[in-house]
């Protein structure tokens, strides 16, 4: 904000100040900032807006301490965020993205297809307001809600940058997951930023012919040429890569699936997250059995993969992304 404060014809401290009182303190007006000259106050307020969400609505679970919320923007948008509350801290799943241009066959958020790019700020916005909202500070963030983040890219590193400041709200970039569904230029792209997130790739099948069947990115993008980035970007950065496995019953989640996925992923620093789909009214997917999952799961770990299921939070409430927008959408 240097560069803001000089373009009004103030001294670069003033910009010091300004970031401070928005990102430290968190302001959530411009006139609740009372040591900078009003003039520039002013001229701020003129052109800009602090905070570009709204909670419209939020559901909170019965079962466990998490929450859904849903944000409108300063254009009247709607995008998710979920707070997931854990142990060893606060995790906030946040938008990059006002609907989702991927078409992903068993998303919510693809239904409506693409709007807009979220603004840097309105990405840390969704933070600010759950952290006032619950009165407990965010540790890890995770961009795994509404979007495509990669294809929202300079406003993602902006986002990154400002979120893990020393003199904001300090988040460790180890602390900050960034979804993919395997952008391959984007993410060559991401390994030569010099940041320690961790890279999270939704791959949802072991080979091309089932993932372009439910992924229409993966007509572009083939799983050798994703695997191959990985391991790029592993060896660049030092960071270990997670894939994201959502599994949906009866067509990726054979025994033969998690063979093919070990063979794929065999010798890589890797971690698989298993997803058991979430229902959504609009889409044909259903979730596996539990046992399915189980089978699935300890065939990986019997071939030395390092995996998980995600755990559940939130059953009860409007889970899958996506899903609680297109409900409050079709009541309006």
């Amino acid at each position: 904000m240097i560069g803001l404060a000089e373009r009004f014809g103030e001294k670069p401290f003033r910009g010091r100040q300004l970031f401070e009182w928005i990102h430290h303190r968190q302001v959530e007006e411009i006139a609740q900032i009372h040591n900078l000259p009003k003039r520039f106050l002013e001229q701020i307020s003129e052109r800009y807006i602090i905070s570009g969400v709204q909670i419209r609505k939020k559901q909170a679970s019965k079962t466990s301490e998490t929450a859904k919320y849903l944000f409108s923007m300063s254009d009247g948008s709607l995008v998710e965020s979920v707070w997931m509350k854990y142990h060893h801290g606060n995790s906030v799943c946040i938008s990059s993205q006002v609907g989702c241009r991927m078409g992903c066959a068993f998303c919510a958020s693809t239904l409506e297809g693409l709007s807009r790019n979220l603004t840097a700020g309105e990405m840390l916005s969704q933070i600010y307001e759950i952290q006032r909202e619950t009165g407990e500070r965010v540790s890890n963030v995770i961009v795994m809600g509404m979007g495509e983040p990669l294809d929202n890219y300079d406003n993602l590193l902006a986002f990154i940058r400002l979120a893990s400041h020393e003199k904001g709200i300090r988040i460790s970039q180890r602390s900050i997951t960034v979804s993919t569904c395997g952008l391959v230029e984007r993410m060559q792209r991401l390994m030569e930023e010099k940041l320690q997130i961790t890279l999270a790739v939704s791959l949802h099948a072991p080979n091309d012919e089932i993932r372009q069947r439910i992924m229409p990115v993966a007509k572009k993008y083939g799983v050798e040429e994703i695997f191959s980035a990985c391991r790029k970007y592993i060896d660049r950065t030092g960071r270990r890569i997670t894939f994201e496995y959502c599994m949906i019953g009866g067509v990726n989640d054979r025994k033969e699936h998690a063979e093919e996925l070990a063979g794929c992923l065999k010798g890589m620093n890797c971690h698989v997250n298993l997803i058991p789909l979430n229902d959504v009214k609009e889409r044909e997917a259903r979730r596996p059995r539990e046992e399915t999952i189980r089978e699935f799961r300890k065939i990986l770990e019997g071939r030395h993969i390092n995996v998980t299921v995600r755990r559940e939070l939130g059953g009860d409430i409007d889970a899958a992304c996506g899903q609680l927008r297109n409900t409050y959408m079709d009541k309006g």
